[in-house]
């Protein structure tokens, strides 16, 4: 039994919603996306999101002609719109490159993002600017102050960013960073959103950023768990670290950049999630919600935000899905359906704002009003060769609840068995393409399941003795019991046969 102090250890840190990833910008046109964007936002509520591409061909900012340069922002403002109306903001990240203002054909994704140095850094230095002078006049010059503006993608890596050269990467960012200034000193930009196991990038990055002075307001990386891709068709198994090594990665950036120049700015991990893949089946799984809990639980100890990549399987990096369950990053799938990890983070947004314990297996909050809500899971074996079901975990705990003589329990869970449409499907038989039917049983079964009790309150406290399946993650939440029921009351009266 755990003895939960009545008097908090401190504030939960919200870094776990600050941020969440998105397929390519012009996805965000899609009336489906919108639908999905919509349903997260009102159950979880990210405060900013983040993608590629706002600068590639698909969105058509860059329109040169024989007399000059148009910028088009039909397509940015239609988007930006959508996503302000929906109460997320941008979290903008400038690339990739327009191709007429490239310097060579190297692409990377399924749409052919365009990573090569611009042909002319005049030109680029113009498009950014007039981009960013736009959102401002659309938006005003307070709205967008509060909007991160991140200079490209993993440039440590060849496939998105030619050669993975450094130097030219750091001649990008300084542009880059310049030009953002010049429409507003106070505007925020940062960089350089490293891969993972970036820590000599990194710290080059600080000393250039140093010796020329370059404007810089926050720090970008990423992180995954995940080892070496196994292909099987259409699709990808990886082995897992520890979810440690994320809370690892995530601490990482602070420990290089301890004693330079960027000591002490914002660290953002602007990506991270277990798998690197977006077709690896991991990520529709109980497993991976109950892999995540601790991360989410404690990252805030590490860093100012991390960003859930991503909040939807409207991705296309790869290509178009090929099954409506086919690994996706998404915490939701094409036609809305929840993933054990959707309700993590749903979970996540009833907590309170006071913790007042935390463990290996729990997390324990309290709101202002006083009720209280627990998050518990159980612990994962990544070194296990299957996900299914197998032994349960226990959590007893003794929480504090002043002023009653009972307690309302709501508890919600999911698990292997429950709030786990994944497994529904795979008891289908996997279809491709789930008929009406097929996809209303999957809705029913992503849900979780939810049971309600009324327990005593002894001294001012109250037992929680929660059995947890193989990977389930619960949410239970504890209030003050308020009876109003009438003093003329009984049960017995409910058959119109009086006392008997």
């Amino acid at each position: 039994m755990i003895n939960v102090p009545d008097d908090p250890i401190g504030r939960l840190p919200d870094a776990w919603r600050f941020c969440v990833g998105t397929g390519r910008f012009e996805l965000a046109l899609r009336r489906d996306y919108q639908d999905s964007l919509a349903l997260v936002q009102k159950d979880i509520g990210f405060r900013y999101i983040r993608g590629h591409g706002l600068l590639s061909d698909g969105v058509g900012v860059y329109r040169p002609h024989e007399y000059g340069v148009r910028y088009a922002f039909t397509y940015v403002d239609q988007v930006v719109d959508a996503y302000l109306g929906l109460g997320i903001r941008p979290f903008v990240e400038l690339g990739f490159m327009p191709y007429d203002l490239a310097s060579g054909d190297q692409t990377v994704f399924w749409w052919q993002g365009n990573v090569t140095p611009p042909r002319s850094w005049t030109g680029w230095a113009e498009l950014v600017k007039a981009t960013v002078a736009h959102l401002v006049d659309r938006y005003g010059l307070d709205e967008v102050r509060q909007w991160p503006i991140e200079v490209w993608n993993e440039p440590n890596l060849a496939p998105f960013w030619q050669d993975a050269d450094r130097d030219a990467y750091h001649r990008l960012y300084e542009v880059t960073a310049h030009a953002v200034k010049e429409v507003d000193a106070e505007l925020l930009v940062g960089g350089p959103a490293l891969s993972p196991g970036a820590g000599d990038w990194m710290a080059r990055f600080a000393d250039f950023v140093e010796d020329r002075q370059v404007p810089i307001n926050f720090v970008s990386c990423h992180a995954y768990s995940s080892g070496p891709a196994q292909h099987v068709p259409f699709g990808t198994h990886q082995t897992l670290a520890p979810a440690t090594k994320l809370l690892d990665q995530f601490a990482e950036p602070r420990a290089t950049l301890a004693g330079t120049a960027l000591a002490g700015l914002p660290v953002h991990i602007t990506e991270f999630n277990s798998s690197y893949r977006p077709d690896n089946p991991i990520h529709d799984t109980a497993f991976h919600a109950a892999y995540l809990a601790p991360v989410l639980a404690g990252g805030g100890d590490h860093v100012d935000s991390f960003s859930y990549w991503t909040f939807s399987d409207m991705f296309e990096e790869v290509g178009i899905p090929t099954a409506l369950f086919h690994g996706g990053f998404g915490l939701l799938t094409h036609r809305q359906l929840k993933k054990p990890t959707y309700h993590l983070y749903a979970f996540m947004a009833r907590l309170g704002g006071e913790a007042l314990a935390r463990g290996d297996d729990h997390l324990v909050t309290r709101h202002p009003d006083g009720r209280l809500a627990v998050l518990a899971w159980a612990p994962v074996d990544v070194e296990g060769t299957a996900v299914g079901p197998g032994d349960g975990h226990r959590v007893r705990l003794s929480v504090p609840l002043a002023g009653a003589a009972d307690a309302f329990v709501a508890r919600a869970h999911v698990g292997e068995d429950a709030g786990n449409a994944y497994a529904v499907w795979c008891a289908m038989g996997r279809p491709l393409s789930p008929r009406t039917r097929e996809i209303e049983v999957l809705r029913e079964a992503a849900e979780p399941v939810r049971r309600y009790e009324r327990l005593p309150v002894a001294d001012g406290r109250v037992t929680l003795d929660l059995a947890l399946g193989r990977h389930e993650v619960t949410l239970v939440e504890v209030s003050a019991v308020v009876d109003e029921t009438p003093p003329w009351w009984s049960d017995s009266h409910l058959l119109g046969r009086g006392d008997e």
